[in-house]
């Protein structure tokens, strides 16, 4: 009579009592428990595992990251993003990384037990992908479509977020004013910040700049790590133009 080995799973979770529940609610797994995406990183290069669930606000790597280190080596390995957040920029920033017709997960943390094992059985048992039903609507604006938010408007919605002019995104873009312009009156419409869906009473009402920006964060294409981010990249982008 053969023995069924139990399968391997790497844990990667930076809160104690995440990692507990985790360690509880798979039990039955051979578990490989880190501490955040670094100890993660370490187990994934020295072992055949393939199966991760991980955080994705982790510190020195987070899940983003973790998973995009891990699918340059392993483009078949299987992971389970279980997060609290639903934001759009942290769906959009896993749709850059994910291998084609790659099979991986997105729980949210307030789902109990049983949706997290279901959607562990799922993509690891299964072949099947698993995206949380609290995230689908919100994964679906990150698709390409009419609504699709382009990674260029995307990147100067960033730009005037950080409070840059049009000459100083001009500058940092290699984009003429006029080539400014048209990428902030395209994301204004996506964003329904135009004469289109707004009066032209309330529309001088509004900056529609700062307008933007709200509508932006209100949807999670904005987030706060995410501009910390982008913070730092400014500093090192007008460090280059001082030198």
């Amino acid at each position: 009579m053969s023995i069924q080995h139990a399968l391997s799973i790497i844990v990667a979770e930076d809160n104690p009592r995440d990692r507990e529940f985790l360690a509880s609610t798979m039990s039955e797994y051979d578990l490989h428990i880190a501490r955040d995406g670094r100890e993660a990183l370490e187990i994934v290069n020295s072992t055949d595992i393939s199966c991760i669930v991980s955080d994705l606000q982790m510190p020195e790597l987070n899940g983003v990251e973790l998973g995009r280190k891990i699918w340059q080596q392993k483009p078949h390995a299987r992971i389970v993003f279980w997060s609290q957040y639903h934001d759009e920029v942290y769906l959009r920033a896993l749709s850059r990384i994910i291998p084609p017709e790659t099979v991986y997960g997105y729980v949210l943390k307030s789902n109990p037990s049983q949706v997290l094992r279901q959607a562990i059985d799922f993509v690891f048992n299964g072949d099947q992908c698993w995206i949380d039903p609290k995230v689908r609507s919100v994964q679906a604006r990150g698709t390409p479509g009419s609504e699709h938010i382009s990674e260029a408007e995307y990147e100067v919605m960033y730009d005037i977020a950080l409070g840059l002019t049009d000459n100083m995104i001009a500058q940092r873009r290699y984009l003429t004013r006029r080539g400014v312009q048209s990428r902030l009156k395209l994301l204004y419409q996506k964003l329904g910040v135009d004469r289109a869906t707004i009066s032209d009473e309330q529309m001088d009402a509004f900056n529609p700049r700062a307008r933007a920006v709200s509508i932006a964060l209100q949807r999670g294409l904005i987030n706060d790590d995410e501009l910390k981010k982008a913070e730092k990249q400014l500093a090192q982008w007008l460090e280059t133009q001082a030198s």
